[in-house]
């Protein structure tokens, strides 16, 4: 009787480990996750101390010794193609889409999976994203760019995200990409209210029925700017909708006799984007947050990895059939 194999991945510009633990949930084993920031390698390190990471730049790193690996994937910087930034494309420093097709071209996976900002799927970009599948299918891959919210996949939050996946041609037939959960995301006030109620605030139930929507976007922000707090203008303006003060995070929920709007705590920002309770994040309160707003929902990331474990695991069986 066949059994599933175990597969196995390597993660560039891993985070705080949004993408891995979704790909660890969808039955992929890390033999190396890649993060240049001291503090997300520490979270990562805190919440898994069996995955192999290394912290450092990607343009310094070789993926050589994992030739074979059955997924290469990553969250490829976005201020290259934001637009709260210049969408400067290939002409920002920080844009490491090529990086990624180096290493892909060096250990050459069965499967690729990069995300990114919504932003990369504007017209300024049309080229760019067209050489990048070119590129792969001169290295034998189908590539497909598909633009996915997060909310359609139990995340109390919009979060539009470009999912990138390239897959050999020998298991391309094989993949479907992620269908929408048949259940709505839980609105902010129903995901939060054990949270704002924890020091047992009068206003909690009243907050509740105001916050009664997903969030928008949470936003992680630049190393070059101030404290944490929940984006843009615009950005605030939608929290405040929902109740919440977006000009800062909070140390701890509402104390019992709180009046006002409410600030998120880290916990709460990380359960917004899709977090379990149990993960921990380093770092004093700016540098936990901007590991949170930065990262790529877990849910999300299993939703799609599930698929490629399908994917893969089929063509296995199919192989094993045909010898």
């Amino acid at each position: 009787m066949y059994k599933n194999m175990p597969l196995n991945s390597i993660e560039i510009c891993a985070g705080a480990g949004g993408q891995a633990l979704g790909l660890e949930q969808a039955g992929f084993e890390h033999v190396n996750l890649i993060e240049i920031e001291a503090a997300a390698c520490q979270t990562l390190r805190i919440n898994r101390q069996h995955w192999h990471v290394t912290e450092g730049d990607i343009h310094h790193y070789s993926a050589e010794q994992w030739k074979g690996v059955d997924l290469l994937a990553g969250g490829v910087p976005c201020p290259p193609f934001s637009k709260a930034g210049k969408q400067l494309g290939n002409k920002d420093e920080r844009d490491l889409f090529p990086e990624a097709l180096r290493l892909v071209s060096e250990c050459k996976p069965q499967v690729v999976m990069l995300e990114n900002v919504r932003g990369l799927l504007d017209s300024i970009f049309d080229e760019y994203r067209s050489k990048i599948i070119i590129d792969l299918k001169k290295l034998g891959y189908i590539a497909e760019w598909r633009l996915l919210n997060a909310s359609d996949y139990g995340v109390p939050q919009l979060r539009p995200r470009v999912v990138f996946v390239a897959l050999n041609k020998s298991i391309a037939n094989y993949f479907n990409w992620p269908s929408p959960l048949n259940k709505p995301a839980l609105t902010v006030g129903e995901a939060l209210f054990d949270l704002m109620s924890q020091n047992g605030w009068v206003g909690a139930k009243y907050w509740q029925e105001r916050a009664c929507d997903i969030a928008p976007t949470l936003v992680g922000g630049s190393k070059k700017h101030g404290g944490p707090d929940l984006g843009p203008t615009r950005a605030k303006k939608a929290w405040a909708s929902l109740g919440v003060d977006g000009m800062g995070i909070a140390d701890e929920p509402p104390a019992k006799d709180f009046i006002g709007m409410p600030r998120l705590t880290i916990r709460m920002a990380a359960r917004i984007q899709g977090f379990p309770d149990n993960w921990e994040f380093s770092g004093k309160k700016t540098s936990a947050y901007r590991q949170i707003g930065n990262a790529f929902p877990p849910p999300v990331a299993y939703a799609v990895g599930n698929q490629i474990q399908i994917a893969l695991n089929l063509a296995a069986k199919s192989k094993l059939k045909r010898a």
